[in-house]
C-alpha cells in the first residue's frame, strides 16, 4: 500500500487540508502532520531555538493525523525523522492552500516550502492551492482535478529534485478551461503595509499589498492562467543555480 504524507501551511484544522485527505484517500495509508495555526509566508523557515510539539489528533485504518508546533518544512522533518524514520513515505501532497501560490509568490509559500523539503528527502512532492483565501471555499473543481493529475503523476513522475507548484482557479469544474504547464509567472507586491495607529499612539504597520503584473502579456505565466480559469502546473527545482550566468560569470570575473 502506498504512504503518503499530507501537510499545508493554512493549519491543520483547514478545510483545504480535509479536501485533500478526501482526494487522497483511494491512494494509499495517509499521514497527516500539519501545523497547530495557520504557517503561511514561511517558505521554507525552520523552528530553531525553542521546542517543537507532536500531537496526535486522529488514529484509524489508513489514516493519521498529527499537529505540530513548527513551520510547514518542520512538519515534513519531523514526519521524516519521528514517523517514516525506518522507510520514507511514497508521496507527499503539500495543501490545498487557501490562496494562488502563483508567480512571485511561490517565494514565501509556505505549502511550497514543506514540497520543496519533501523533494529533499527524495520524496516524489507537489503542492496544491487554490486562488481564493475564503475559509469556505469550494474545492469541488480542484478534487475533481486534482485526481487526473495525480494519476497522471503517479504514471509519469517528475524527475529527481523537482516539485509540482499547481494552482487551481477558484470557479466550478465546468468553468476549467484546462490543464496547462507553465512558468513561473513575473510579479512583486507593491503598497505592502498599511499604517496604522495603536491604542496608546504609537505607529504600527499591518501587512497587506497589492499585486503589480510585470508581464500581463505572457499567457504561459501561471499567474495569467489561473486568472484566464485555467490549471497552471510549474516545475520547479531544488537546485536554483543559473548555470548560463555561472558560465558568463566565470569567463568575464577575472580573479
Amino acid at each position: 500500500m502506498r504512504r503518503i504524507l499530507i501537510t499545508n501551511d493554512d493549519g491543520v484544522k483547514a478545510k483545504g487540508i480535509s479536501a485533500l485527505i478526501e482526494m487522497m484517500r483511494p491512494y494509499g495509508d495517509i499521514t497527516v502532520v500539519a501545523p497547530f495555526e495557520a504557517q503561511s509566508g514561511m517558505s521554507a523557515a525552520l523552528t530553531i531555538g525553542k521546542p517543537l510539539r507532536l500531537t496526535e489528533l486522529k488514529s484509524e485504518e489508513g489514516l493519521k493525523i498529527y499537529a505540530c508546533s513548527g513551520t510547514p518544512a518542520d512538519c515534513v522533518k519531523m514526519a521524516m525523522n519521528q514517523i517514516f524514520n525506518q522507510k520514507l513515505p511514497d508521496l507527499l501532497v503539500s495543501g490545498i492552500n487557501h490562496g494562488s501560490n502563483a508567480s512571485i509568490a511561490s517565494l514565501y509559500s509556505g505549502t511550497l516550502g514543506a514540497a520543496a523539503e519533501g523533494t529533499v528527502y527524495g520524496i516524489p512532492s507537489l503542492g496544491l492551492s487554490l486562488s481564493t483565501h475564503d475559509p469556505k471555499a469550494d474545492f469541488s473543481a480542484a478534487l475533481h482535478f486534482g485526481k487526473i493529475i495525480i494519476d497522471k503523476y503517479l504514471e509519469i513522475p517528475t524527475s529527481p529534485d523537482i516539485y509540482l507548484n499547481i494552482n487551481f482557479p477558484s470557479i466550478p469544474k465546468e468553468d476549467v478551461k484546462g490543464i496547462k504547464f507553465s512558468h513561473q509567472g513575473k510579479g512583486q507586491w507593491i503598497k505592502e503595509f498599511e499604517e496604522r495607529k495603536d491604542p496608546y499612539g504609537f505607529n504600527y504597520y499591518w501587512m497587506t499589498g497589492e499585486f503589480y503584473n510585470q508581464e500581463p502579456e505572457d499567457l504561459l505565466a501561471d499567474h495569467n492562467l489561473v486568472s484566464q480559469n485555467y490549471i497552471s502546473i510549474v516545475p520547479h527545482k531544488i537546485d536554483t543555480t543559473d548555470y548560463t550566468e555561472l558560465k558568463r560569470l566565470e569567463k568575464l570575473w577575472k580573479f
